[in-house]
């Protein structure tokens, strides 16, 4: 351990304008969540191709045994670069990851049977994981507090347009009539490889976070990343910064071992651990409840063709999106606990509103879509805020493995828990058996929203530090 310095890096950050600098930040990072989107959808939408002759004759058990593994690959891939993320630094992390990434989804075009298929989609599934870790927890420290919350939300809320653009992009591929059947999937995953490419030489511009920097034992290469950041903002027509107030007092570590870490996860923060638990299972079991099934609802009870499937899905994937932009501005200005307590509780109680009327048989596949755009309006904002509370309740030190932590368990329990159950729910063929299964979903999400009111923080307009004192502190 070194001896103790006083810093103002993080009141240096915080009280920066927003500029040409934070937008080319938000891109490099936050464009992960439309590659995600993208993937997720066209590989959704991959099903019935895949099974034909023609291109890798799957079976259904075999798409679903590959989806399972894509997800295992993101848990693991959370995880294990969550955990170095904090050990080496946001930057090299979120390279590697997105590299990763490409090469995955680049092998995955050239998939030749399911156990290529199912590598290549592990693989692919380990640069997503860590990548949210990676870039939630850079994005964050880079962030001026004033404006965090909604930069948070929106960027996370981006991944639905990518899940529009794939939704889009599956209809041509995928047809036959404009390129060769075995050729149209490979495309889809090729265009995903190459976006990445792209990203990849974006990122260069993106710094290793200064506030990482300061607590790991690398004080001067701290000053000189937040000159160069406050040159680059004043250049950018931010003009004269206003003064910096306010220091910390840190001993910086080159490695913080894994005692301190869960000790404050558990121990000091453990009501934030069981909040952020709570928020994640809800709102990924009821996102996995509806999109992962929704296809198979409208095929087995409003008779809608296979084809058609994608026209509406894309509007649910437009309500997603809006949702986040719409409301994020509100979670810096009404406030963190207000808005997130009250985004679980309308999605929840609409979607319990949803499932009555469904179980009733007042729906049609129009007006259901209509239904689940309203409530994912504000489901996505909700999910969003999620994502930002894990970011940010955590000390520095640990920030990326809380993220990865949680958003592993939330995958594993509310991701794995939902599919298979609705599955087992619409097999069973009853219209009130399913709607007794989305008002489960809509009570964890009201759930989620009395642990808000209960163990919520106020973190609107606040330093991360002040929400949670480093372990170098």
């Amino acid at each position: 351990m070194s001896g103790a310095i006083q810093t103002d890096i993080p009141a240096r950050l915080d009280r920066l304008p927003w500029s040409r600098f934070h937008l080319l930040v938000v891109i490099g990072l936050g464009v992960t969540w439309i590659l995600d989107g993208l993937e997720v959808t066209i590989v959704g939408s991959l099903g019935p191709v895949l099974q034909d002759k023609r291109t890798l004759g799957l079976t259904p058990q075999d798409i679903g045994s590959v989806a399972s593994i894509y997800v295992m690959g993101a848990v693991v891939g959370a995880l294990f670069f969550g955990w170095l993320t904090d050990r080496l630094g946001r930057k090299v992390i979120f390279n590697v990851t997105l590299g990763i990434y490409v090469l995955g989804v680049l092998l995955s075009a050239f998939a030749w049977d399911f156990w290529s298929f199912a590598a290549f989609r592990f693989i692919t599934g380990l640069g997503i994981g860590g990548e949210y870790a990676a870039i939630n927890s850079a994005i964050d420290e880079l962030m001026p507090a004033r404006l965090r919350g909604r930069i948070d939300l929106m960027v996370n809320g981006s991944y639905w347009a990518g899940a529009a653009a794939g939704a889009a992009a599956s209809i041509p591929l995928l047809s036959g009539q404009f390129v060769p059947l075995d050729w149209g999937w490979r495309l889809g995953f090729g265009i995903g490889g190459v976006l990445g490419i792209s990203i990849l030489f974006l990122r260069h511009w993106v710094p290793e976070s200064p506030r990482w920097l300061v607590t790991h034992g690398k004080e001067a290469e701290g000053k000189r990343t937040i000159d160069e950041i406050e040159q680059r903002v004043s250049h950018s027509g931010g003009g004269a910064l206003p003064k910096a107030e306010g220091v910390l007092t840190v001993h910086p570590r080159k490695v913080f071992g894994f005692v301190p870490v869960f000790s404050a996860m558990l121990g000091k923060h453990r009501g934030r651990s069981c909040l952020a638990l709570v928020l994640m299972v809800a709102q990924a079991f009821l996102f996995n409840a509806v999109f992962f099934t929704y296809g198979l609802v409208l095929q087995h009870y409003e008779g809608v063709p296979d084809a058609h499937i994608g026209l509406y899905i894309l509007p649910l994937c437009l309500g997603n999106l809006v949702g986040p932009f719409a409301l994020g501005h509100l979670f810096d200005t009404v406030g963190r606990k207000k808005m997130i307590a009250g985004t679980y509780a309308i999605s929840g109680v609409l979607l319990m509103v949803v499932a009555v009327l469904f179980g009733m048989g007042l729906l049609t596949a129009t007006t259901q879509t209509l239904c689940w755009v309203g409530v994912f309006f504000f489901a996505s904002a909700a999910a969003s805020s999620a994502y930002l509370t894990a970011s940010e309740i955590f000390p520095l030190e640990t920030r990326a493995l809380a993220i990865a932590v949680f958003y592993a368990l939330g995958t594993l329990i509310g991701g794995a828990a939902a599919p298979w159950l609705f599955g087992k729910l619409i097999a069973a063929g009853s219209a009130w058996a399913l709607s007794a299964g989305y008002c489960v979903a809509g009570l964890l999400m009201l759930a989620g929203a009395g642990m808000e009111l209960w163990l919520g923080i106020d973190a609107e307009g606040k330093s991360l530090e002040d929400i949670a004192e480093p372990l170098s502190a």
